[in-house]
């Protein structure tokens, strides 16, 4: 049986990390894995447990077709390895940090995938994004008119609300994809 992706979307600071590390046992009891992504970032970046490359090694990768899904966004490149084909034909659902502005290529390449997005409260977004400090605060104004697009989701997109405790977007998350596929 095919496994089916589960394509994460939400704006930076909604806490995809935080809910895909705190949901990480529960999700691999339930046979889905999180890809790690590829990101032009530098390991000593705050943040997700991405592999930081450079945009040589990136752009590398890229023609050698090592992404199955990779993305330009906020002035890095993103990638989702190739390797999740061979976990999705391997009957595991794969769940990955995407970006909306990919959703539709994500579409075209995986039609079943499960879009879900992440959204929070403007004023948690904001307190959230001057605690972890990568932002000037011009940039933090930015993201949250970017967080007003992430509200309008599209109508096959699940919304899932983290402006509460973590625990509880965890158990949310969980619910959700129980109710999707089946449970397994």
């Amino acid at each position: 049986m095919q496994g089916r992706l589960i394509y994460l979307i939400g704006p930076s600071g909604a806490g995809k990390d935080s809910l895909l590390e705190a949901a990480r046992e529960a999700l691999a009891a339930r046979q889905v894995r999180i890809a790690r992504r590829v990101i032009t970032r530098s390991a000593e970046a705050v943040g997700e447990a991405a592999h930081p490359v450079t945009l040589a090694e990136f752009e590398r990768l890229e023609a050698e077709q090592a992404f199955a899904l990779a993305w330009r966004a906020n002035g890095l490149a993103y990638g989702i390895p190739a390797r999740i084909d061979a976990w999705l034909a391997n009957g595991e659902h794969v769940l990955v940090n995407g970006s909306r502005g990919h959703l539709s290529e994500a579409r075209r390449r995986y039609p079943d995938l499960l879009a879900i997005v992440l959204g929070v409260k403007d004023e948690v977004l904001r307190q959230r994004l001057l605690v972890r400090g990568r932002e000037t605060p011009a940039e933090i104004e930015a993201r949250l008119a970017r967080n007003a697009l992430f509200a309008q989701a599209a109508d096959d997109c699940i919304m899932l609300d983290n402006s509460t405790a973590l625990a509880d977007s965890v158990v949310r998350l969980l619910a959700l994809i129980d109710d999707r596929l089946g449970g397994r």
